[in-house]
C-alpha cells in the first residue's frame, strides 16, 4: 500500500525565534488521518527543529543538497552533514530551484545518487511550466525531467524515492489546475513508472501534489486515485491550515 504524505516546504522563511513558535503550534495540534508528516525548515534551523520534533510523528526533511561528499563548495551542505544532525530525507529539484538556480535534470540525477548512497530518501519535484501546458507538451516535459534524472536507477532504488509533481503553470500565475488535471497528470506520471519498471514499483511509489493545496482544496484533490499527498507550500507555515491539510485524507 502505498503511504500518504503531507510534506510542508517552509522556503525561505522563518528565522529561529519563528520556527520555534511555529513548532510549538504544531506539537498542539491532533492529527487524525494515518498520513506521514514532514516539514522542511531552513538550514539554520533543521536541528533545531529535528531536536524539537523528535518526539511527535512529524519528520524534519532538508530543502535541498550538494551532490559532493565535501570539498570547495562554498555554501553548500552535503548528504552526511544533513545527517549528522539527523535529516533522513531531502527535497531534490523543487522548482524554484530548476527556476532559479539553473539545476538540471543531469545535475539532479547526481543529487539523487548521492542522496541514495547515504541511504537518504528523497522527495523528487518536477512539472511543466505555462508554455509547455499551453502547447499540449506537459507530458513529453514531465517525462523527459523524470527519465533523465531517475532511470538509470535500478527499480530497488524507487524504495527510497517519493515523487511531487509541481504543475509550476498554476502557481502564482492566475491559472488554476482542477483536481481532474491532477489526477491525469499523475495517473501519467504512474503509467511511466510501469513502462519502464513494472506495475509493482509503479503502484508503490507515492505521487505527491505540489500545486497549491489549501485546506479547501485538500480532500478533493487527494481523493484522486493517483494522488498520494500532497508538497504543501505557503500553507504550511499556518500550523491551523498545515493540520487541516494533513486531516484531509
Amino acid at each position: 500500500m502505498r503511504k500518504q504524505i503531507v510534506a510542508g516546504n517552509w522556503k525561505m522563511n522563518n528565522d529561529l525565534s519563528q520556527t520555534g513558535s511555529l513548532i510549538d503550534a504544531l506539537k498542539s495540534k491532533t492529527q487524525t488521518s494515518n498520513a506521514e508528516v514532514m516539514v522542511a525548515p531552513t538550514f539554520t534551523n533543521l536541528y533545531h527543529a529535528f531536536e524539537a520534533l523528535k518526539t511527535v510523528n512529524i519528520e524534519v526533511v532538508a530543502q535541498n543538497m550538494h551532490f559532493a561528499e565535501n570539498g570547495a563548495y562554498t555554501g553548500e551542505i552535503s548528504a552526511s552533514m544533513l545527517k549528522s544532525v539527523g535529516i533522513q530525507t531531502v527535497i531534490l529539484g523543487h522548482s524554484e530551484r530548476r527556476a532559479y538556480f539553473n539545476e538540471t535534470d543531469e545535475l539532479l540525477a547526481k543529487k539523487v545518487d548521492a542522496a541514495l548512497a547515504n541511504n537518504m530518501r528523497v522527495i523528487f519535484c518536477f512539472g511543466e511550466e505555462l508554455a509547455d501546458r499551453k502547447s499540449g507538451n506537459e507530458e513529453t516535459v514531465v517525462g523527459n525531467q523524470i527519465k533523465n534524472a531517475l532511470f538509470h536507477l535500478d527499480a530497488s532504488a524507487f524504495k527510497n524515492i517519493v515523487l511531487a509533481y509541481e504543475p509550476v503553470w498554476a502557481i502564482g500565475t492566475g491559472e488554476t489546475a482542477s483536481p481532474e488535471q491532477a489526477q491525469d497528470m499523475h495517473a501519467f506520471i504512474r503509467k511511466t513508472l510501469s513502462d519502464k519498471y513494472g506495475n509493482e514499483v509503479a503502484n508503490t511509489v507515492s505521487i505527491l501534489y505540489g500545486g497549491s493545496v489549501k485546506p479547501a482544496n485538500a480532500q478533493e484533490i487527494f481523493s484522486k486515485p493517483d494522488v498520494d499527498g500532497g508538497l504543501i507550500g505557503g500553507a504550511a507555515l499556518n500550523a491551523d491550515d498545515f493540520f487541516a491539510i494533513v486531516n484531509a485524507f
